[in-house]
């Protein structure tokens, strides 16, 4: 008998790379909520279903809505399970990430609930993909930070010519 909890959510989150001449640049949104202190998260959001076929359809919808973005060479990188009582009540929330190059994005477009109901701060930033850039910020979930940190060069291989 295992001990398995139902998938009550899934998200698709983008570990987005500016391709605009500015190489090494990790694209986020720094968040922030009355009250509590700022941090940096990757665009994404839930699954809908009904509204998104598939995860990456979810990370197309949603990076869309966020940034006003288009992004190409989609390629999966890291799947993060949370178990948070509050948010997913019996079960868990699985995140799924991304490694993807940005195509275009024009803030202007920007468009759903983070823009239209804000709770909040949403300000779209680069960071640098280094060891220093990662650490300068508060990325969340810390797992997906923990992951980056340590595998810059296997990330940045992902968007390699011959695998996309």
């Amino acid at each position: 008998m295992t001990d398995e909890s139902p998938v009550v959510k899934r998200t698709a989150r983008a570990i987005l790379f500016a391709d605009d001449g500015r190489p090494g640049e990790l694209i986020l949104i720094k968040r922030t909520k009355p009250g509590l202190a700022p941090y940096w998260i990757t665009p994404g959001g839930g699954v809908e279903p009904g509204v998104d076929r598939t995860v990456e359809d979810a990370l197309h919808r949603e990076v869309d809505e966020e940034l006003g973005a288009k992004v190409a060479d989609v390629v999966p990188a890291f799947v993060d399970t949370v178990r948070d009582p509050e948010e997913t009540p019996g079960g868990v929330k699985v995140q799924h990430f991304f490694v993807c190059r940005l195509v275009s994005m024009d803030p202007g477009r920007r468009h759903g609930p983070e823009v239209e109901e804000p709770c909040g701060e949403y300000e779209i930033v680069r960071v640098p993909f280094t060891p220093a850039g990662l650490t300068s910020v508060e990325v969340v979930p810390p797992t997906l930070r923990s992951y980056l940190a340590a595998n810059i060069e296997g990330v940045r291989a992902l968007l390699a010519p011959d695998l996309t």
